[in-house]
């Protein structure tokens, strides 16, 4: 293992994660034809209602791990941070058991909250059987996050990455292989299917964390290494736990209003689509399935994005505060939203603009999927850009401003979601776009926010980050029109998902040459990740 600066710790963690993904995003394919939009429906229920114990218990005891543990190992205090870890699995034990008790205490309360009065689709007993499995998972991963932070704390940023992938492969296994045995093989309901596929995310976060300990057990030595010698203060287990709850609760607060955006949706949408907009609760069902279980699957590559960089951002800025380096603290947030928009730009319009034989090849031909994929695709892009300033914030540790910029995007939200799909509906416009315009507005306003804060409050100069944004634009935008122009030569209105497979590898490999082409040229490449990069892209363009 070897530790790695910024900049490499974010390829590291950002390839490990886009590699998850990725897998995350392939395996729906057999589970969408095994299960359909009822079970993706059912499947999408018990997941929001996961991730959003999953907010309480553990977000953000990996990130204040790291955070923790990087500035100790910063100062010299060895002791303190061997004490961090051993404290940080005894807190996410007790945090996870806790989630697991409420959760299977309130399952059918859950449930029949989600479902309310609603007939038609699925039901109250279902929601609650595969809520009660997922709770399963909430007694692993905040252990598991424990040790992912220690690492990333440490700067060892490709372990974490191994584990996120094999926890990844582990669980597509069981997804697809466990709901097609129940389904084809069994023939038993399709609750028990979407349970055993549920049950996936148990089973990949045991193997995860096995993978780990063993990880920790052999390189212990480099765990103990002193990078400076030091007179360490007397430092109290009390003390140290303040510091994890003082650290963890903002990352908690973000996770925890991020799961709100889909807890509103979860509760609003079905039963406004129905009322307002006139649709029936199987093709309300069908638009909420899109939006909570497969159109977010696109979402979930270009937030492995941020996810990567942030991961690499919280040791390496967190080591630039505790030394009061303000050049080189102002040099890192340019480079985080650079590091952001270079990949996840181009990435969000190419999506967009083929999200039909995308679709096609995902799940089929579709009314709504499409049209939901080429606007909601643009949510995954703000809300990487949010997290990534609002962690920023954080770990200047101004909780205030977090609360504010969190709390006045979830407020966007809530008093927009109906309203817009009433007011879509109206103007003849598909009433399920007021949901993704609500969600972006939400995150907008947060990110706004933050941007303002930083800039105002902690001098951060944003002028190196707009010059380069103004050139990634350009270059995204230059290869949209290229596409556009291609697609009346290669159709993207076909139904066949072999050729779809064709189109979308073609229109990807143009696309991604011509915005390489365009940054390269005006030397975006070389000003954000330095000249090495820069010879060695240009040597394979040749």
């Amino acid at each position: 293992m070897k530790k790695s600066t910024f900049v490499k710790g974010a390829f590291i963690t950002t390839f490990g994660i886009v590699l998850s993904k990725i897998l995350g995003v392939l395996y729906v394919i057999p589970f969408h034809a095994i299960i359909g939009e009822k079970g993706g429906a059912l499947y999408g229920y018990a997941y929001t209602i996961y991730l959003l114990f999953m907010s309480l218990s553990s977000a953000g005891i990996p990130l204040a791990i790291s955070k923790v543990v990087s500035e100790y190992q910063t100062l010299g205090y060895h002791s303190a941070k061997k004490r961090t870890f051993i404290l940080g699995k005894k807190i996410a034990m007790v945090m996870g058991m806790l989630s697991f008790i409420l959760i299977m205490i309130f399952a059918p309360y859950l449930a029949k909250f989600v479902m309310g009065d609603l007939t038609g689709g699925n039901t109250v007993q279902s929601v609650t059987m595969v809520i009660r499995i997922i709770a399963t998972a909430v007694l692993i991963v905040p252990v598991l996050s424990v040790y992912r932070g220690y690492f990333e704390g440490h700067r060892f940023m490709s372990p974490p990455s191994v584990s996120q992938v094999l926890e990844q492969i582990v669980r597509v296994l069981l997804i697809v292989l466990g709901s097609y045995l129940v389904v084809d093989i069994f023939k038993l309901s399709l609750t028990t299917a979407v349970g055993v596929a549920l049950l996936g995310a148990t089973v990949g976060a045991l193997v995860s964390y096995f993978y780990l300990v063993v990880k920790l057990n052999k390189n212990k030595t480099k765990f103990n290494e002193k990078i400076r010698n030091t007179n360490e203060p007397i430092i109290t287990n009390k003390d140290i736990v303040k510091k994890i709850v003082f650290y963890a609760v903002p990352f908690i607060m973000i996770d925890i209003f991020k799961a709100m955006y889909n807890y509103i949706d979860m509760v609003t949408v079905v039963k406004a689509l129905v009322n307002v907009a006139k649709f029936s609760v199987v093709d309300a069902e069908i638009v909420m399935s899109m939006l909570s279980t497969w159109g977010s699957k696109f979402n979930m590559i270009i937030l492995s994005i941020s996810t990567g960089v942030i991961v690499s951002l919280i040791p390496n800025l967190t080591q630039s505060i505790v030394k009061k380096d303000k050049k080189d603290i102002n040099k890192k947030v340019n480079q985080t939203l650079n590091l952001l928009l270079v990949f996840m730009l181009p990435m969000t319009l190419g999506i967009s603009f083929l999200a039909k034989p995308i679709w096609n090849v995902f799940y089929g031909t579709s009314e709504y999927g499409p049209s939901i994929l080429s606007i909601y695709i643009f949510v995954g892009l703000i809300i990487g850009l949010f997290t990534a300033m609002i962690t920023v914030v954080q770990l200047f540790k101004d909780y205030k401003m977090v609360f504010i910029s969190l709390i006045s995007g979830v407020l966007v939200k809530c008093l927009l979601n109906v309203s817009l799909i009433r007011t879509f509906y109206t103007l003849g416009i598909p009433a399920y776009y007021g949901v993704i315009v609500a969600s972006l507005l939400g995150y907008l306003t947060s990110f706004i926010i933050c941007i303002v804060v930083l800039r105002t409050k902690y001098k951060i100069e944003f002028d190196e980050w707009f010059n380069h944004f103004i050139d990634i634009l350009c270059g995204s935008f230059f290869m949209y029109i290229v596409l556009f122009i291609m697609s009346f030569i290669v159709p993207l209105d076909l139904n066949n998902r072999l050729l779809n497979i064709f189109i979308i590898m073609l229109y990807s490999i143009v696309g991604a040459i011509i915005y390489f082409i365009f940054i390269m040229k005006t030397k975006t490449l070389e000003k954000i990740f330095g000249e090495k990069v820069d010879k060695f892209l240009k040597k394979l363009v040749k």
